[in-house]
Parts: C-alpha cells; sequence; structure tokens
C-alpha cells in the first residue's frame, strides 16, 4: 500500500512539472545555468522582509541569482495566455508581495499563467548612477525568451506572453518594450533563440521613463517605435512619481501607430499595486483585463 501510494505521489509530481507547475506551489527556476552576466561582485547574501513575522515575504534585495516563479491558474479557466510580472522598488528591492505574488494570483482568477520576476537589485557599485542598470534588462528578456522556450510544456501560446511591471519594474517594461531588437547579453543557450519581445506591456506608475531635466522627452534608453507592442498605462494624478512618466510614453505610441491604452486616476499617490481602497485607481486590474479582451489577447 505505501510503495502504491509513493508510486502515485511520484506521477503527481512529473505531472505537475511537466505543465509547468509544482506540487506544492510555484515552479521556480533559475534564469541563468550559472552567474548571471555582468555579475562581478559578491553583494552579500540575499535578504527579505516580511510585513509581520509569520507574514509572506514583502520585500526582497540583494539578488545576484535571478528567478521566475510560474504560477498556473486552474486548468478549467486556463487562456494559453502567460505575463511575466516585475515588481517595482526602484533598482534597489523588490515589493514582491503586493507587486509580485498578488498580482499572480490575480492573473490566475482571469486564467492567465502570472510569472513573476525576480530581477537583480540593487544596482552594482561599478553601474553608472545616470543609467538604469543593465542586469534588470538583462533579467527581463532572458525570462521573456525562457518562457516562449517552454510555452509547449507549459501549455502557454508563445504568441500571447506579456510584460507588467510596477514602477521602476515599469521603467524596466517599457525598457524591455522597446529594446527587443538587441538583446543585451550574448547568447547563452537554445532557450535564447525564441523572441525577447513582449506581446503586449503593461505599466503601472512607471518611473524613469522621461529625463529628468526634460520632461518632454523619453528617457534615451526608451525607444519607441512601430514595432512596439501594445501597451496599457495606470498612473495617479497626485503620485510623487509624475504620471508625465505615463503620458509621454502614451504620446509617443500615438505618433507611432502603436494601440495604446492610457488611465490617469485623481488619486492614488504611489505604490497602490492590488492593494484594495475605496478610490478609482484600485479599478485598474479590471480596465487592464478588458484591453486585453479587447486586443484579443484573453478570448
Amino acid at each position: 500500500m505505501r510503495r502504491s501510494a509513493l508510486f502515485c505521489a511520484g506521477i503527481l509530481h512529473l505531472a505537475c512539472a511537466t505543465l509547468g507547475m509544482a506540487a506544492d506551489g510555484p515552479l521556480v527556476l533559475d534564469l541563468w545555468p550559472g552567474k548571471a552576466p555582468g555579475e562581478t561582485t559578491d553583494i552579500g547574501t540575499e535578504q527579505t522582509k516580511s510585513g509581520r513575522p509569520d507574514g509572506p515575504i514583502t520585500s526582497i534585495t540583494n539578488v545576484s541569482k535571478p528567478t521566475i516563479a510560474v504560477h498556473r491558474p486552474p486548468r478549467e479557466k486556463d487562456t494559453g495566455v502567460a505575463v511575466i510580472v516585475a515588481p517595482g522598488g526602484g533598482y534597489n528591492n523588490l515589493a514582491i508581495g503586493h507587486e509580485g505574488d498578488d498580482v499572480a494570483a490575480w492573473l490566475n482568477s482571469i486564467g492567465v499563467t502570472g510569472i513573476v520576476l525576480k530581477y537583480r537589485v540593487p544596482r552594482r557599485p561599478d553601474q553608472p548612477r545616470d543609467k538604469p542598470p543593465i542586469g534588470a534588462l538583462q533579467d527581463a528578456q532572458r525570462a521573456m525568451s525562457i518562457v516562449r522556450s517552454k510555452a509547449s510544456s507549459w501549455g502557454i501560446d508563445p504568441n500571447k506572453v506579456g510584460l507588467l511591471g510596477f514602477s521602476a519594474g515599469g521603467h524596466l517594461t517599457a525598457w524591455a518594450a522597446t529594446n527587443f531588437d538587441k538583446r543585451a547579453y550574448d547568447s547563452v543557450d537554445d532557450a535564447d533563440k525564441a523572441s525577447c519581445r513582449p506581446d503586449f506591456a503593461v505599466m503601472i506608475y512607471p518611473g524613469g521613463v522621461i529625463q529628468r531635466e526634460k520632461p518632454e522627452a523619453l528617457s534615451p534608453e526608451i525607444r519607441v517605435s512601430a514595432e512596439t507592442p501594445p501597451c496599457f498605462f495606470a498612473h495617479a494624478y497626485d503620485d510623487r512619481v509624475s504620471p508625465e512618466n505615463s503620458v509621454r510614453m502614451f504620446l509617443e505610441l500615438k505618433r507611432a501607430g502603436v494601440p495604446a491604452d492610457l488611465h490617469i486616476y485623481a488619486k492614488g499617490g504611489h505604490g497602490f499595486g492590488l492593494r484594495p481602497s475605496n478610490g478609482p485607481c484600485s479599478t485598474w486590474p479590471q480596465r487592464c483585463e478588458e484591453w486585453m479582451r479587447s486586443l484579443g489577447v484573453i478570448k
């Protein structure tokens, strides 16, 4: 009897792995087969924070081994769509709770696979302060290619893989969505044969998209073109990270003929993520779902 139970457990574990999920939670994969490109210094042990002693992890920093955590929706709801989620944190830490795992849970509720990207933070001491950290872009591009390379075994449509980011993760999303034509690292394996272009991009209160001294212009690394994927933006008017970041990129997309959806809410501040409130900024997930359906991403 015991041998039979162990055999069944083994079959279940194998089936979960084949579907791209773990029996006891999300499937977690390292992005790189060895050390991530450009990693030359030891930044210390990865550190996590929780809102309460026995609570879930809310923030992570000192990330030198980037990963993706694949959260699959219930089989009966699965649409075959996947979204890679890039938490914010100013490229210093990752708000992995309300801008990561919670977002994956929402995506699962609408039949979308949520893939939380744990990219490298903080900015390394030897990196220029006036430019975004290239390691984050490398991690985002690599994550996109890995997901596409495993689309068949995970039951994902390789033409319906999006990228969603908050704050600095929103900047990373804009960066990756406008720089897919030049990979930021040398190919390391067959996974990199798959495209790193997101099929759609969602930016929630992105920062760093416009130039600080010249807010009427996009930052040099944000290269909007006619090939940029469709984009969705949500920002609060009273955000300390100016909504001009979203507005300016929206206007550039309009000029390039790229479909885009922009929502500016009267109140909400910065960092509202998926936290519930009585304000209209809490409705952005519904608007985002409607947008994905209007594009035909979700049938």
